[in-house]
C-alpha cells in the first residue's frame, strides 16, 4: 500500500514563504476557472425552459453522471488510481480513466496529484481543499481562487509518477476540455440541445457539487468512527449522493480501502460495483482493511 500521508509537503517559494502571504494571494480570484464554472452553472438553468425537457434527455444526464462520476470518479480515478485499492485490467482502467476525464474535473493526472497531496497534509497547510479553512473554501473556493497549494507540474510530476509517467493518461490529461466538446458535439446529434443540455451543464452541475460535498460536507457534518488526525466525517446523505464516498471517516482511516462503507447500514454503491467487476475479472487485488485493523483504531466497540 501506498502511505501518501508520508509524502513530503510541496516545495515552497520564497515568493510565498510566510502564511500571511500565502493567504494574501488566496484573495485572487482565478479568474478562468471562475467564469467556466460559473457559466456551465448559468447554462445548466437552461434546464427549467418546458422545450429543453425531455425524459431521455433526464434520463441521458442519469446514465451519464453513474459513468462518469461514478465510475470515472469514484471507482477508477479515487479508489483505483489515486489509493490503489484495487487493480482493473489495462484495457477497463484506460476506458474508467477515459469516463473520468469526462467529467470535467481535470484529467487523471491533475486529479490524483491534487487528491494525494489532500491526503498528504488534510485539513492543514497544504491541503489544496481543507475544511480547517470552512465550508465554502473546501467546497468550491478552492478551485476559483489562486490556491498554492494544488499541485504544478512539476509537483505533479512528483505525486503521481506512475501516471504522470503513463502516455495515455497523460493524454487524457491534456484532452479534458477537448473530449467534453466532443462528447457535446456527440449528445448534439444525438438529441439536439436538450440532450446538450442535460447530458453536459446540468450533469456537470449536479456531479460537481455531489462531489465537492465530500471534501466540505464530509469534513464537518456526521459521525466519526475510527481514530484520524483531521477533520473527516461518515455522512449518509453526502454518501447518497456520491456513490458512497461519503463515508469519509472511514476512507481516511483505511485510505487503500476499495470499500468505504465498513458497517452494514453504510451503503456504497461503488463497492457493490467492484465486486460485480471481480466476479467478471475485471478488478483484482482488491484490498479492505481486516477486522484487527478497524478494530485497532476504533471510537467504539462497534466499528
Amino acid at each position: 500500500m501506498l502511505r501518501y500521508a508520508l509524502l513530503p509537503p510541496p516545495r515552497v517559494s520564497q515568493a510565498h514563504s510566510s502564511k500571511a502571504d500565502t493567504m494574501a494571494d488566496a484573495k485572487k480570484i482565478n479568474w478562468p476557472i471562475a467564469i467556466s464554472i460559473g457559466a456551465i452553472h448559468v447554462i445548466a438553468l437552461a434546464a427549467v425552459i418546458p422545450a429543453l425537457f425531455s425524459w431521455s434527455s433526464f434520463f441521458l444526464m442519469i446514465g451519464l453522471s453513474i459513468l462518469t462520476c461514478g465510475i470515472g470518479i469514484s471507482l477508477s480515478f479515487h479508489r483505483s488510481l489515486t489509493h490503489r485499492g484495487l487493480r482493473l485490467i489495462k484495457p477497463f482502467n484506460y476506458i474508467a480513466a477515459f469516463l473520468g476525464t469526462l467529467a470535467l474535473q481535470g484529467g487523471p493526472v491533475t486529479w490524483v496529484a491534487t487528491h494525494r497531496q489532500h491526503h498528504a497534509a488534510t485539513d492543514k497547510d497544504g491541503d489544496p481543499h481543507g475544511a480547517d479553512r470552512g465550508f465554502f473554501w473546501s467546497h468550491c473556493e478552492w478551485l476559483i481562487r489562486n490556491n498554492d497549494a494544488v499541485p504544478n507540474d512539476a509537483e505533479r510530476a512528483r505525486l503521481a509518477p506512475d501516471l504522470y509517467n503513463d502516455p495515455i493518461m497523460m493524454l487524457l490529461d491534456k484532452n479534458s476540455v477537448l473530449l467534453q466538446i466532443l462528447l457535446g458535439v456527440g449528445l448534439y446529434a444525438f438529441g439536439g440541445l436538450s440532450a446538450v443540455i442535460w447530458g453536459t451543464f446540468v450533469r456537470l452541475t449536479v456531479m460537481y457539487h455531489s462531489t465537492w460535498l465530500v471534501n466540505s460536507a464530509s469534513h464537518m457534518f456526521g459521525y466519526r468512527t475510527y481514530k484520524t488526525n483531521d477533520l473527516s466525517r461518515n455522512n449518509w446523505w453526502v454518501a447518497l449522493l456520491s456513490w458512497g464516498e461519503g463515508w469519509h471517516n472511514n476512507h481516511h482511516a483505511f485510505q487503500f480501502s476499495a470499500r468505504h462503507g465498513l458497517r452494514w447500514f453504510e451503503f456504497d454503491p461503488i463497492w457493490l460495483a467492484i465486486r460485480g467487476l471481480a466476479v467478471v475479472r475485471i478488478a483484482r487485488d482488491i484490498k479492505v482493511p481486516s477486522l484487527e485493523m478497524r478494530q485497532r483504531l476504533s471510537l467504539s466497540s462497534r466499528a
